[in-house]
């Protein structure tokens, strides 16, 4: 397994300084942040598509500091109903075109929300079965999805991406198993697998490592970031919760560095359970900690993951079996 970054982590550096800090800090991979509803700090995605030379330039750059690209990310709402869905959609579908033109096949996104009804401006989370009106819902929800990511993935394909990992996450049509399988067995084929950051896994009451046995080969890529669930307010107002992040004190749960919200028995047990259904790939720190700047939540993270995961390949020689 290798260790990675999400580059908005490093949003506040230019892409030159940001990859020396990869370096420095012993990294070997970065997820590049591409639009939507990332601030891309580092990827000017209508210049590089359009340019061979700025593609150079770039990979030039992580090369120079021992770094290699391992997913584009355009993480956003491609079902979000009007412009602002068409503008989604035009970003993963340059996103596609640069990982064509980078030699990359993953491609890290959301599934996206639609609105309840035709008429809706804005997207609607269902998250009970009462009252009745929410399946009327959810069934128009289902219905705008599928051909919308049908288009999406022919697309993806013609630009030869293999893998699009979607991340489980609150406000998405697709925020567990059951959501995952039910889209890609109307999308058709193994295009579709899953993001798996066990942050948004906690939150939501879902054990990481059955969700990863269930999972199994559908994991394509994985984020390494924590959650700390707060042992005052949640057990009061549950975990379904609006407030600010921000609002530290206040929240049922925080994002937190890897580490600051499960201890290291959690964490080798997500690693080793990822290495039990076959992904020995990167795992993407992803670093969205209110209570420590990005260059300590990374060092932290470093720190902590260097003693979970396992660098050398599996063990086959099993000479006490």
């Amino acid at each position: 397994m290798k260790l990675g970054l999400v580059t908005d982590s490093l949003a506040a550096y230019p892409l030159e300084r940001a990859a020396a800090i990869c370096r420095e800090l012993g990294l070997e991979q970065v997820e590049l942040g591409c639009g939507n509803w990332s601030p891309a700090p580092h990827v000017d995605l209508k210049q590089l598509t359009a340019d061979a030379g700025a593609r150079r330039r770039l990979l030039d750059i992580l090369a120079e500091n021992g770094l290699a690209i391992s997913a584009l990310n355009c993480s956003g709402n491609p079902l979000f109903p009007g412009e602002k869905g068409e503008r989604d959609r035009a970003v993963a579908a340059d996103t596609f075109l640069l990982a064509e033109q980078l030699g990359l096949d993953t491609v890290v996104m959301m599934s996206g929300l639609p609105g309840g009804c035709p008429e809706d401006r804005t997207p609607t989370w269902i998250v009970t079965s009462w009252p009745p009106e929410t399946e009327e819902i959810l069934r128009y929800q289902w219905q705008a999805a599928v051909p919308v990511w049908r288009g999406l993935a022919a697309r993806a394909r013609d630009h030869g991406v293999r893998h699009i990992a979607l991340e489980f996450h609150g406000w998405q049509l697709v925020y567990n198993v059951e959501t995952l399988r039910r889209l890609q067995s109307e999308v058709g084929g193994d295009l579709l697998g899953v993001n798996l950051d066990p942050s948004h896994l906690f939150w939501q009451g879902i054990d990481p490592v059955a969700a990863i046995r269930r999972l199994g080969d559908a994991i394509y890529f994985v984020h390494a970031k924590d959650t700390r669930l707060d042992p005052l307010n949640g057990p009061v107002n549950g975990m379904l919760d609006t407030k600010r992040f921000t609002r530290e004190q206040e929240r049922s749960w925080l994002f937190r560095t890897v580490g600051y919200g499960h201890d290291a028995l959690v964490w080798k047990d997500i690693v080793s359970n990822l290495r039990l259904v076959g992904y020995d790939d990167v795992l993407s720190i992803e670093h969205e900690d209110s209570l420590m700047s990005p260059r300590e939540g990374l060092e932290k993270a470093i720190a902590f993951l260097k003693g979970v995961l396992m660098y050398d390949s599996k063990n086959n020689d099993v000479f006490w079996a």
